[in-house]
């Protein structure tokens, strides 16, 4: 039996998202969004606390996005967990990283409505054997 793997998170864009290929043509868009806590500090008083999720979006839907999306643009995503491990310099590293099913966002040039980029993974996939994971 599998375990339930979701992720619904809405913040804003830390910086612009980068566009990259696999060797077998993949696209690749990594971006990271902000997504703030409020909880109370020392003093009492409630303060935002920002959690830094890297998140990555594959296929033509990376493509397709990349355009609309840029630093400060809000988005919310519908996703699942990954984790990556590597070895760098004899050292085991690894990070979590949210994988993009569904993504909604409001570009800069919309007054109203929002577009929305979604549906099934598409055959390329998280395991592509020359991603850096």
């Amino acid at each position: 039996m599998s375990g339930l793997n979701s992720v619904t998170l809405g913040g804003r864009l830390t910086r612009d998202p980068e566009l990259r290929y696999t060797k077998s043509g993949t696209a690749v868009l990594s971006m990271s969004v902000a997504v703030n806590e409020s909880r109370k500090d020392g003093n009492g008083e409630w303060s935002d606390y920002p959690n830094y999720i890297d998140m990555t979006l594959f296929g033509k839907r990376a493509e397709s996005v990349s355009d609309y999306l840029s630093k400060g643009t809000y988005v919310a995503v519908t996703g699942r967990l990954h984790q990556n491990r590597w070895e760098k310099d004899g050292q085991k590293r690894s990070k979590v990283e949210v994988v993009v099913d569904n993504i909604h966002f409001q570009s800069a040039g919309q007054r109203s409505g929002q577009k929305t980029y979604g549906g099934q993974q598409e055959d390329a996939g998280v395991y592509d054997e020359d991603l850096p994971f």
